[in-house]
């Protein structure tokens, strides 16, 4: 029962992402081959979502369920960003996925998932075991 609210999230997040066909690979072809607008509004959208919720957490400071302090630390932009972030469009482009809708791909019975998540798992190890030599 502890965790009922992150599964419920998790499998709401899921069931959303599937009906806006987000996690549709034809989807994310046409987004990257600029045939559809459909991701780019939905990425749009919630760009402007997430930074309305970060100003009301940084106004409001709400508590987090567990009753800890939500903290939204300042970073400072360096070529990292760029660098990862050309990595993770690659990796998207390639499978088709993020890392939330690997879970609904996954969850949709979609087999190939599997290896797009298999290679986001280690891509996280690579990069934990790699963070210190990073640019930060």
């Amino acid at each position: 029962m502890k965790y009922f609210v992150y599964i419920s999230m998790g499998s709401l997040f899921g069931i959303v992402l599937t009906k806006a066909e987000v996690v549709s690979w034809f989807r994310i072809r046409d987004m990257f081959s600029f045939q559809d607008p459909h991701l780019f509004l939905i990425i749009g959208s919630a760009v402007v979502t997430g930074a309305i919720g970060v100003a009301l957490l940084r106004k409001f400071a709400p508590k987090a369920l567990t009753g800890e302090s939500i903290h939204i630390p300042d970073k400072v932009f360096n070529k990292g960003y760029v660098i990862g972030g050309v990595i993770f469009g690659i990796g998207w482009a390639i499978t088709g996925a993020c890392p939330g809708p690997i879970f609904a791909q996954v969850g949709a019975g979609e087999l190939p998932a599997l290896v797009t998540l298999g290679g986001a798992i280690l891509g996280t190890y690579f990069y934990s075991a790699l963070r210190p030599r990073l640019p930060h």
